[in-house]
């Protein structure tokens, strides 16, 4: 990337419950992330799986955030609001031959994945080369899924994934990726747990955008509970709710987030104004993979 490329960072938060402290301090590193570079940082909620929305939980995740004193360029988008989008990039595959539907239930996944030959968790192709017939009698009986097709490099290791839902919802990958190069971000900054979805979404803007310089994935390590399990946003023991009922201030909450990223030297008090003087890119960048 170009010396003189502008840093455009992003937040992107599903609103399906409060967020917990593995979230929030996600969301402090990427807005670190980009400001520390004199970048631009937006905000997006990523409410296109409405059976999973909670009512309310944006205008909480947007008060939480603010209460951090974290700040971010232009207006929130939602994706819900995009389908338009979304639509055009679905278009856009097809007319390369690239999207094929698929009537495989999950179970039927399970059951072919358990063949010798197939990778697990890798979806094994089963309606990859279905005849114009087989899919007019099949789509008589159950709606598609439909998935694109991967390059023969990232068969074993991806394989060809769900963009558009069999319920009618465009499938996370698709929209993350759609409205990353619509915002024109370089960078992503989130959770480990997303690791996984680098290969995947490098693929689609490639297809989407292949004049375009590639997105660079950056993974912070997750916070455990004590059992050493991924924090989740069922439990709420947490939350800022409960953090605010034991009078914890947002400048100790950071303070405590990142002296245990080792990006400060002691838990004490610091708000994020002060952590952009304490903090250098290399050392940030040195937390992330």
């Amino acid at each position: 990337m170009a010396e003189n490329t502008i840093i455009v960072g992003r937040y992107a938060p599903s609103p399906t419950g409060t967020l917990h402290l593995g979230n929030l301090r996600t969301a402090i590193l990427a807005w670190l992330h980009a400001r520390l570079q004199h970048g631009v940082f937006y905000l997006r909620m990523e409410d296109l799986d409405t059976p999973r929305t909670v009512a309310g939980s944006a205008a909480a995740i947007v008060s939480d955030l603010q209460w951090l004193g974290l700040d971010w360029d232009s207006d929130i988008i939602y994706q819900s609001q995009r389908d338009t989008l979304y639509d055009s990039a679905l278009a856009t595959l097809k007319q390369q031959g690239l999207i094929y539907p698929c009537f495989c239930s999950r179970k039927d996944i399970q059951q072919a994945a358990s063949a010798p030959h197939v990778t697990a968790g890798v979806y094994p192709g089963t309606c990859a080369n279905l005849t114009r017939d087989e899919i007019q009698q099949r789509q008589k009986s159950k709606t598609p899924a439909y998935r694109v097709r991967v390059k023969a490099s990232l068969q074993d290791s991806v394989g060809d994934f769900v963009v558009k839902r069999a319920d009618g919802l465009f499938a996370y990958q698709l929209a993350v990726v759609v409205d990353d190069l619509a915002q024109g971000i370089t960078h992503v900054v989130r959770g480990n747990d997303l690791a996984d979805s680098a290969e995947r979404q490098q693929y689609l803007a490639s297809l989407l955008a292949p004049n375009r310089a590639p997105i660079t994935y950056l993974h912070a390590p997750l916070m455990l509970d004590s059992d050493g399990n991924k924090l989740a946003k069922r439990d709420g023991s947490d939350s800022l709710d409960t953090i605010r009922e034991q009078n914890i201030t947002a400048a100790e909450l950071i303070g405590q987030l990142m002296f245990e990223l080792k990006l400060i030297n002691s838990p004490t008090a610091i708000s994020l104004d002060t952590l952009r003087s304490k903090v250098s890119i290399a050392a940030l960048t040195a937390q992330l993979t």
